[in-house]
């Protein structure tokens, strides 16, 4: 196996059908009045770009970051029905969630959205008891319609057959439920993706400094290239406001005036080796209102999260020695202690949910999207969640449409005319795409059963253009790391198809090389060089 120092600076030629590069979609943004200008691409975003764009709109959208660089790839990576909401009566929520949860799995990213099995221990003395938990799991899958299965009530020895780590004093009982995961940042890019391909222009890493006005109504902005500090401006008929911890700080562009909106809450996360089998995720109820979750994810554990108030700078959010130590805690209560060794931690992260404005402990305050419109016509949008970012995307375009005046109405197809379950691109079955990757090769260039598997759950059929750039450089088929599926023809990918521009944006969303802990500086320094080949 070719270990990182031995191989080469590759791939110096974009690749052909490549994305046009950052001086050409400046020149398309900055001459043309666009329909809609959206600010942000994260989980709110890059949806009502996509169905914006599928509407027929002339679309642009802007981020100061990368696309989901922030809040948006730093969620608990679950697509779930949320068994706690269970617990305030929000049975139409649960009920919608679920729908929205089958539709992703099925239809729209069954590529990229996974089935995982649930198990919530119940302890002697904790905060939920076996019968009401086998109730409420049951009561779960019943607004499943039962997709998934039962849920059920299970011994702490079956449990513990599939999860060593479990630990076993004072367990009385474990419910078994269903839900989805998947990897936050590849649906995103997914997304812009499809946004793109239905006719939106895009450009990360494009700050605003400004609004433009036009008799005292927003008409677009103006921009700060971040890569190379050229300034720039986009005119459009509406703007949107979908910059989620920042929404406030754009709201204030548009009038100094304006009252807060938002809270936030900020939600830690840590990444482990796994160091025995976990076939089943862990939910461990820590309180009335809180769980903690154990998710099998990338090969790791994912452990988390938290909820904590939040008051300083959005960029400045970061996962706190207090907010890990808080996490591996609370893991304790479900977890053995040998499982939760800090010498197996590879990453911490963070995010910050955005929570409608007021008074309480934001553990406990409503889960639910903030919209309002500015003096200057600006509509501002946050809260979203990415299990149901498509229906929250199809709602602010109703909002759009009925905004007073609005210029979009004539121009757009109607809501329920939109195709409710377009698929995400590379749409595809994972395991017919690994079998693909695996037998579709010359004899002596067999591909790793590992990275087949690794390019077919986060591309789908997207993967064979993988393949094709290792049919022409075999070199781009060595692993970017020996302990890592990743291959050197992912960043080739990512530059040229995925608007890659930072070592970051490769080794922290287009691959999952950073939270496996895998992101030498030897593997930074050739993904900066790929990334400068670019030509």
């Amino acid at each position: 196996m070719t270990t990182p120092q031995s191989v080469p600076t590759l791939g110096t030629h974009p690749a052909s059908g490549a994305n046009p590069g950052r001086a050409e979609t400046r020149e398309r943004l900055s001459n043309a009045t666009y329909d809609l200008l959206v600010i942000g691409g994260g989980i709110l975003g890059t949806s009502v770009a996509w169905h914006a764009a599928q509407a027929g709109l002339r679309v642009a959208m802007v981020d100061a970051g990368d696309f989901a660089g922030a809040t948006s790839s730093a969620s608990s990576k679950l697509v779930h029905g949320g068994l706690r909401y269970l617990q305030t009566g929000a049975v139409k929520l649960v009920a919608e969630n679920h729908h929205e949860r089958r539709v992703l799995a099925k239809d729209v990213a069954p590529h990229l959205v996974n089935p995982l099995t649930f198990y919530l221990p119940v302890y002697k003395g904790g905060p939920v008891g076996a019968a009401k938990l086998g109730a409420g799991v049951f009561a779960y899958s019943a607004l499943s319609a039962f997709g998934d299965g039962v849920g059920k009530v299970i011994s702490p020895a079956k449990a513990k057959a599939d999860n060593p780590g479990l630990r076993t004093d004072n367990l009385k009982a474990v419910a078994v439920y269903y839900d989805h995961q998947m990897n936050d940042s590849r649906v995103a890019v997914m997304t812009v993706r499809a946004a793109v391909e239905s006719g939106a222009v895009v450009l990360n890493h494009a700050e605003v400094t400004g609004l433009r006005f036009t008799h005292g109504k927003v008409t677009g902005a103006e921009l700060k290239d971040r890569q190379d500090g050229t300034e720039f401006g986009v005119d459009a008929r509406v703007v949107l406001n979908a910059t989620g911890p920042w929404v406030d700080h754009l709201r204030k562009m548009e009038d100094k005036g304006a009252d807060p909106s938002i809270r936030l809450s900020k939600g830690a996360h840590i990444v482990m080796k796994r160091k025995s089998p976990w076939k089943a995720a862990m939910a461990t109820p820590i309180d009335k209102y809180r769980i903690t979750f154990a998710l099998p994810w990338e090969d790791q554990l994912l452990l988390g999260t938290t909820d904590t108030q939040y008051e300083g700078d959005p960029a400045d959010v970061r996962a706190t020695e207090a907010d890990i130590q808080q996490i591996l805690d609370e893991a304790a209560f479900s977890i053995q202690d040998a499982d939760l060794d800090r010498d197996l931690m590879t990453y911490a992260f963070a995010g910050l949910r955005v929570l409608p404005g007021g008074p309480g402990d934001v553990s406990q305050a409503k889960r639910e999207t903030v919209v309002s419109e500015g003096k200057g016509g600006m509509l501002s949008v946050a809260g979203g969640k990415w299990t149901t970012y498509r229906h929250i995307g199809r709602t602010v375009m109703a909002k759009l449409a009925k905004l007073p005046g609005s210029p979009l109405t004539e121009d757009m197809e109607p809501i329920s005319n939109l195709v409710r379950r377009t698929p995400l691109p590379g749409v595809a079955n994972p395991n017919a795409v690994a079998h693909r990757l695996l037998v579709d090769r010359d004899p002596g260039a067999r591909m790793d059963p590992l990275t087949a598997r690794h390019l077919a759950s986060h591309y789908g059929s997207l993967s064979f253009d993988i393949a094709r750039l290792v049919n022409e450089n075999p070199e781009l088929g060595e692993r970017i790391h020996p302990d890592g599926p990743e291959i050197w023809a992912q960043v080739v990918y990512a530059r040229d198809h995925e608007w890659a521009e930072t070592v970051d944006d490769v080794l922290r969303r287009r691959t999952t090389l950073t939270i496996r802990g895998l992101d030498t500086e030897d593997v930074r320094a050739r993904v900066k060089g790929m990334l400068n080949d670019k030509g």
